[in-house]
């Protein structure tokens, strides 16, 4: 007895030293990243065998890139000029070899690449982090599809008030992510709970339920929350098979919204729906509300994957985009909003898109921001036009 009180009490202690060797491996010495008070920020890494260090970011300063120098103790420093508030991503590249911040803790996935991250305040970047105020919640919902013929998840954010007014009802806006993304996406990247928990609280935006389906239409769910488990690793959509551009997501819509009328105590009519996406979010949100334009009357193109050079219009779902416009038009809607960054790849494509509408007498607004295809354009283009919506 006594010898397993021993062999117990050995094993407690080695996985405490364990736990403390893991602090210390993530911690030691070594602050990184370091926001400094003028918005610039520091990184540091403990590399003494190194020969070259580069940090690599997404901010626009150096284009993301910064050389490290190395100190006498083996830690290379590097700091940023003064960075816009924002959340950036980052990694390291250490001998050509690139790697996570092992300082930093904090992590985020984008489509197969894993991003140290760190937040700028005095700004934007204040809506993405947690304040003290009423929260919603998230989660992840199962919904039957026949047309794509599988059970596939969304992600659901509920205003802070939905469970303690029952009798409420509440409008909705649909968020689709891009290629390589899924229904995790606006979450953990996009910030949608954090961003709508703050605009709600400052009062404004309406409270409103958030969708975030899974726009990858031959797949149930994020990559390892499927029944193929670890064998489905996350692709750039056009990667995997069945579900790039053959509009079977833009027809079967519809079930998601009546599933989303019937769980949920929404405002079930074209006045209190929005529809919004980013890059092929945008493709799929201009070809859902052009084929169903009785459902939104609201509808936003988030940097949209708008060159329709390879868009089969055979499809029904994408013929006559034209004649479909027009039937949108003559239904009317409250909002048709179009956002893109001027070093965006795809910025001549929605340029060449806005003078499609021009031609066809088409109503909308443009907003052009600065820098590319990126989350940061993103997160911003939602805290636009989320107060924008049922006013």
């Amino acid at each position: 007895m006594k010898r397993n009180i021993g062999l117990l009490c050995l094993l407690v202690l080695a996985g405490w030293a364990y736990a403390q060797q893991n602090v210390s491996f993530r911690e030691g010495n070594v602050v990184s990243p370091q926001v400094n008070e003028d918005h610039s920020v520091t990184f540091r890494v403990r590399a003494p065998q190194a020969e070259n260090v580069m940090v690599l970011g997404d901010w626009a300063a150096n284009k993301g890139f910064g050389a490290l120098t190395k100190g006498a103790d083996g830690v290379w420093t590097y700091t940023t000029p003064a960075l816009p508030s924002e959340m950036y991503t980052y990694r390291f590249l250490i001998d050509g070899v690139a790697g996570l911040d092992p300082s930093n803790p904090f992590t985020r996935r984008d489509v197969g690449n894993v991003f140290s991250i760190f937040y700028v305040g005095g700004g934007c970047a204040d809506y993405y982090q947690v304040r003290d105020v009423p929260h919603g919640t998230v989660s992840a919902v199962w919904y039957p599809s026949g047309q794509l013929g599988a059970n596939r998840r969304l992600s659901v954010y509920t205003p802070p008030m939905y469970d303690a007014e029952p009798e409420r009802r509440f409008p909705v806006l649909y968020l689709l992510h891009g290629s390589g993304g899924d229904e995790n996406a606006w979450v953990e990247l996009g910030h949608v709970a954090r961003i709508m928990d703050n605009l709600i609280a400052e009062g404004k935006v309406e409270p409103m339920i958030v969708v975030m389906p899974n726009g990858n239409s031959s797949k149930q769910a994020a990559p390892g929350e499927t029944s193929e488990n670890l064998s489905y690793k996350p692709a750039m959509t056009n990667l995997i098979p069945g579900s790039y551009k053959n509009g079977k997501y833009e027809t079967a819509f519809p079930e998601i919204i009546n599933f989303i009328d019937h769980r949920y105590r929404t405002i079930a009519d074209k006045a209190h729906r929005a529809l919004a996406g980013l890059s092929m979010g945008g493709f799929h949100t201009l070809y859902i509300s052009a084929n169903h334009p009785a459902y939104f009357d609201y509808i936003g193109l988030f940097s949209a994957g708008l060159d329709m050079s390879n868009v089969d219009v055979s499809q029904p779902a994408y013929g006559n985009l034209d004649g479909k416009l027009k039937t949108l038009q003559e239904a009317g809607y409250k909002l048709f909003w179009v956002a893109i960054g001027n070093e965006d790849f795809l910025y001549q494509a929605n340029r060449d898109f806005c003078k499609r509408l021009d031609r066809l007498g088409f109503a909308y607004e443009y907003h052009e921001s600065s820098r590319g295809h990126l989350w940061a354009n993103w997160r911003q283009y939602l805290l636009l036009f989320a107060p924008r919506l049922f006013r």
